[in-house]
């Protein structure tokens, strides 16, 4: 009970050497002393120090009350031993948590368009060399692809330090991929909207026109063709849904806050949605399924088997003083029992449960415990073997006033009962106990005990003679030929609220294990109770013991092969130590039993459960009975130690995914009508219906409110109704995308029949082919208007994702949902009343504010018709956003030494090495083309050189690899890696003294000698072309 220092290096201590003859021990000498273990710790103590109460002394502290608390004495142990906490981990700093953001996706794409924007921002054109334009183009589309190169070798550094490595969460997985996918098709959409705008200016201007092309109209014609590609750029920015990454974090912000209040304190955000995905829980029992509020309730004393507390005047007082004593001493002495904090309320438990139990039978004997602890104090205990998961019992030696020994031992009944070779009879003398006797005591008090839940504790002594002192190291030995006093059972009820939470994760496809250090039949009790066990079903219950066997080989090897035919019916795993915990969780999550990985949650409490907590894809420590060691290693902390706080994190977190849904569901509509609205209105009238700080309100701001009111959508009950979605799932269902392109059509159409024919329906000026620097016109502050209406109550409709009609169910329970949409529509008018020239907008009247709304509230009954249409009907409908599987990577991308790969980091890595290898097939066929070229002339001179190629080509060397990206070289570099490749697989030197006709004599058999050419040949570039 020593101040423990033994954690902390030297260098922790200040002015060691001065203080160092005030304890008589440096902290290096009891560091040294805590690294030993076992006997040899025993021995080193003994023959350096004297022995436990020499170190005492010298440390001028109490085995038994510890410190004095002195604050004197406790600031020179400071300065001495240095202090005793953990430091804690270094935060991120702000920069370092800039930079993890900006490694999002969809912010890539965007920051990539920033930079090429703002580069065109200070493009002036020039009047003269088209060669050192063409070099600006080339320098300018090749800048991003070797940025990105860059950032593929940092993440190639960064992934030989940090293997293996955990996969990423399901969300960010999708998240990434649809990000890629959405990027794709908006540079499609780009790229051809800057062909149509080409071709139209190129074939209107020099076709239809017919004007040439006037050097000194150089300059006018290039600022065109800038203007036509900043368009582009603009339409791929208004593909990208920028508000994705900003949900993302919202939705984890908020849930993470409301879960505290749920008594889950979640330490890691990814962990928040991954529970949505959870297919099963492996938990505890004591304290999460029960009570963790133990109370004996049942007893067998001398022959008598008692169904309650029995009176303590039936008991005989020899019999009584053992149970007291075996009690009282062989417990942990911080284990209490308290007086209630509030009058009529329970008494206190503190410290070990089961010990305090026992305490609370003693009580109920009208027995005081603390008078014999007073009696025997701690430093009186002659021998002491505590309890663990191995052993599973504890035992204490007292020596006698005659020089013999006492022990008391407890602990679990069929382990302590095997030990015992005599019990006590009802007159309290030991008779024989013999191995008929005990299966007949397992047969008729045990057995039926545990059947009732009830935990079964036994306890026993024995005496040794004063003659000779055991050896107290020989364990085996020591803890033999007992003599039964009494056994027990412990009732810890099982929490009122638990069944109902097992039975909301069974529907929700989410299958419950207990796994458990008690009896077998207490934890089938304990699981029939929680409804963790339904009569009918098929199911397995195992003991540690039998589980190994099952699944190991001879060699002690776990075979997934063996587990794999367990797992899917395990229910209940008995007597287990946290080592099973860990090999059945590892188990399942390896398992390839099932269409898809089980995503698998685990509860823990103990030390030995850090492995096990730490492998699982979500860890539940226990707030109130965890260690801190259980803590560290887990990803939420329960804070009531309570199962159905496991049931409301599964709930937040498939809330996290439908939030992140809905959200996506809104923002694409929105996306693809500006996208389509843009692109047409740039191809036919040659400008854009909505002018660009418009866009911004509605692409930026709109849906950075849309975010914060879509992700903060309270969960409901109704989550727990369906299957888990798995890693294949897709974000966006064919249902959402009947929604998108559903809402997107109205959308369309009223915004083009608004556009082609609105000033004949509104009676007003049309906005089209307005001149430069015109005022506002009502027509397309109309257009404007209507369509952030239709974005407004289109954001109503999205809040259902699954085809529900109550789109307005429970919205009142999300206040900032109602603050958004009031909010933005109040700043809409503002902006078209009083926005004037900076935004584009004209006032409207009332009539046309009213037509703008009624054609809003036209999406919430475009919506009640779009429910009306089966979805199973719409066949050509494609889902998007699926989570990518390890069928789908090509085994040479899958590095050996890494157990999980980032399959959304493979995504992008795979279109990268497309970009290059395109590049590099670009460039080869220029060298292509110049060296036919070239070769048309050399060829009259040099006609070997076409056999020359012949002979090449048909060399059994001649083996070209793609297996590796290549980096792109534009110039004719002689460091090509191409030639490199060549000439190592060439086996030699490819010089001119290489002979290759020896091989081809049936080919070329008229050559003597053919001369290989030289890297910078023409025919070196057709070479590396094939």
């Amino acid at each position: 009970m020593t101040n423990n220092v033994a954690d902390h290096h030297p260098g922790n201590s200040v002015a060691e050497g001065n203080h160092e003859g005030d304890f008589g021990c440096s902290v290096v000498e009891l560091r040294n002393l805590m690294e030993l273990r076992s006997a040899e710790a025993v021995a080193r103590l003994n023959d350096s120090y004297g022995g436990v109460q020499t170190v005492c002394k010298r440390l001028k502290t109490s085995p038994v009350e510890g410190l004095s608390g002195n604050p004197t004495d406790l600031e020179k142990r400071r300065q001495v031993f240095g202090q005793n906490f953990i430091p804690p981990k270094k935060a991120k700093t702000f920069l370092q948590l800039v930079w993890e953001a900006l490694q999002d996706v969809t912010l890539i794409i965007l920051e990539i368009a920033a930079i090429i924007s703002l580069g065109l921002s200070f493009y002036h054109p020039p009047g003269g060399d088209n060669e050192s334009k063409t070099q600006d183009g080339v320098a300018l589309e090749i800048q991003p692809l070797k940025s990105q190169e860059g950032v593929e070798n940092e993440e190639k550094e960064k992934k030989k330090v940090k293997v293996p490595k955990k996969e990423k969460s399901v969300l960010q997985g999708k998240l990434t991929r649809l990000a890629v996918q959405i990027g794709k098709a908006g540079l499609i959409m780009s790229a051809i909207t800057v062909i149509i705008l080409v071709l139209y200016f190129v074939i209107d201007t020099f076709g239809v026109q017919g004007r040439p092309w006037l050097a000194e109209c150089t300059p006018i014609y290039i600022q065109y063709f800038v203007k036509f590609f900043i368009i582009g750029v603009t339409v791929l920015v208004v593909a990208v849904p920028e508000g994705l990454p900003l949900a993302v974090t919202i939705s984890l912000a908020y849930s993470v806050k409301k879960m505290m209040k749920d008594n889950n304190l979640v330490r890691h955000l990814d962990a928040c949605e991954t529970m949505g995905n959870a297919t099963a829980i492996c938990s505890d029992k004591t304290g999460t399924l029960t009570m963790n509020r133990m109370t004996v309730v049942q007893a067998y004393v001398g022959d008598t088997h008692y169904r309650q507390i029995p009176d303590p005047e039936a008991i005989l007082p020899k019999i009584l003083d053992l149970i007291v004593n075996g009690v009282a001493i062989n417990s942990a002495y911080t284990s209490k029992i308290l007086p209630p904090e509030k009058e009529g309320g329970l008494p206190r438990q503190v410290g070990n449960k089961t010990e305090c139990a026992l305490l609370g039978f003693v009580l109920d004997l009208k027995q005081d415990y603390q008078a014999v602890r007073n009696e025997v104090p701690e430093e009186k205990l002659y021998k002491v073997y505590t309890f663990n998961s191995v052993r599973k019992s504890m035992s204490t030696v007292l020596k006698n006033g005659n020089g013999g020994f006492r022990m008391y031992s407890k602990g679990a009944s069929e382990i302590i009962l095997r030990k015992c070779t005599r019990i006590l009879d009802k007159n309290g003398d030991p008779r024989v106990f013999k191995v008929k006797d005990r299966d007949e005591m397992v047969k008729k008090v045990i057995e039926p005990m545990a059947c009732h839940g009830l935990r079964t504790i036994c306890l026993a002594f024995r005496d040794f003679p004063a003659d000779a002192e055991p050896d107290w190291d020989s364990e085996n030995e020591i803890l033999s030929d007992l003599t039964c006093i009494a056994v027990v059972g412990i009732e810890d009820p099982v929490r009122p609220e638990v069944p109902d939470a097992i039975l909301k994760c069974q529907r929700a496809g989410i299958t419950v294990r207990m796994v458990t250090g008690d009896n077998i039949n207490t934890a089938r009790a304990i699981a029939t109770k929680c409804g963790i066990l339904l009569p009918g079903e098929d199911f397995l219950c195992l003991e540690g013991k039998e589980f190994n066997r099952l699944i190991r080989n001879e060699k002690g090897e776990v075979e997934q092969e063996q587990l794999d035919k367990i797992w899917p019916k395990l229910r209940v795993l008995a007597r287990s130590s946290p080592t099973d915990k860990h090999t059945l969780v590892k188990g399942i999550i390896d398992s390839t039993v099932g269409d898809q990985r089980q995503v698998v949650a685990v509860t823990g409490d103990g030390t030995n459960d850090g492995p096990a907590l730490k492998k699982a894809d979500v860890g539940f420590a226990m707030g109130i009975a965890g260690t801190d060691v259980a803590k560290e290693a887990s990803d939420i902390i329960l804070t009531d130690d309570n199962f159905t706080s496991i049931v409301k994190a599964v709930m937040w977190g498939r809330n996290v995914y439908d939030s992140i849904s809905k959200f996506l569901q809104f923002q694409l509509t929105v996306n693809v009508v500006a996208v389509i609205v843009a692109f047409t209105g740039a191809c036919i009238t040659q400008d854009s219906p909505l002018k660009a700080v418009q866009m911004l309100w509605v692409n930026l701001i709109m849906d950075t409110f849309a975010s914060l009111a879509l992700a903060t959508e309270p969960p409901s009950e109704s989550l727990l109704l369906r299957k888990p979605y798995g890693r294949n799932k897709p974000l966006i269902s064919r249902t959402m995308m009947k929604n998108i392109l559903g809402h997107a059509v109205y959308q369309l159409t009223i915004i083009f029949t608004l556009l082609f024919a609105g000033e004949k329906f509104f009676d007003i000026d049309s906005g089209r082919n307005a001149p430069l620097h015109s005022p506002p016109t009502e027509h397309y502050t109309i257009v404007f208007n209507t369509f952030v209406m239709m974005q407004l109550f289109n954001e109503i409709n999205a809040r259902k994702i699954h085809g529900e009609r109550n789109v307005f169910e429970s919205i009142y329970r999300n206040p900032i949902f109602c603050t958004v949409v009031l909010g933005t529509f109040a700043a809409q008018i503002i902006i078209v009343e009083f926005g004037g020239k900076p935004f584009s907008c004209s006032g409207l009247t009332l009539s046309q504010w009213f037509w703008c709304i009624f054609i809003g509230v036209g999406e919430l009954l475009w919506g009640q018709l779009i429910c009306t249409v089966p979805t199973s009907h719409l066949k050509f409908l494609k889902e998007a956003g699926h989570g990518i599987t390890k069928e789908e990577i090509p085994e040479e991308e899958l590095p050996e030494d890494v157990d999980e790969i980032d399959h959304a980091e493979m995504e992008l890595r795979r279109g990268q090495i497309l970009w290059f290898r395109g590049l590099n097939r670009i460039q080869t066929q220029i060298k292509v083309v110049n060296a036919f070229r070239s070769s048309l002339y050399e060829g009259l001179e040099k006609p070997e050189s076409r056999s020359s190629i012949h002979n090449f080509m048909t060399h059994p060397e001649f083996i070209l690899e793609e297996d590796e990206p290549r980096t792109p070289f534009l110039d004719g570099a002689e460091d090509d890696p191409e030639t490199d490749g060549l000439k190592k697989r060439g086996g030699g030197s490819l010089g001119g003294s290489t002979s290759l006709n020896r091989n081809n004599n049936a080919v070329d058999s008229d050559q003597a000698e053919v001369t290989v050419p030289e890297p910078e040949s023409p025919l070196h570039s057709l070479e590396t072309s094939v």
